[in-house]
């Protein structure tokens, strides 16, 4: 994965909790901070099209965007958190 550097401006007290879970965790704060954006990108992607095809069987109906959306990020916070040593 090809990474691009960016800046942003973070209120010392959530770069203080980054710095200490990134030592509890023993990974980088930048990986941290990747996670974090991944999640945000994630939480607030916009789908074009609905998750399940209509031919599919099932409840009846498309789910929401924000159902979508939060089923997304639980995904990848769950694999995050079964191994802390990758990206999400």
């Amino acid at each position: 994965m090809s990474l691009k550097r960016t800046n942003v401006y973070a209120d010392p007290e959530d770069l203080a909790i980054i710095k200490e879970a990134a030592k509890r965790r023993g990974i980088s704060e930048a990986e941290i901070i990747r996670q974090g954006i991944h999640l945000a990108a994630m939480a607030n992607r916009v789908w074009d099209e609905p998750l399940f095809s209509r031919t599919v069987k099932g409840r009846g109906r498309t789910p929401s965007r924000a159902e979508v959306r939060d089923t997304v990020a639980d995904a990848v916070r769950r694999e995050s958190d079964e191994d802390p040593g990758t990206a999400a």
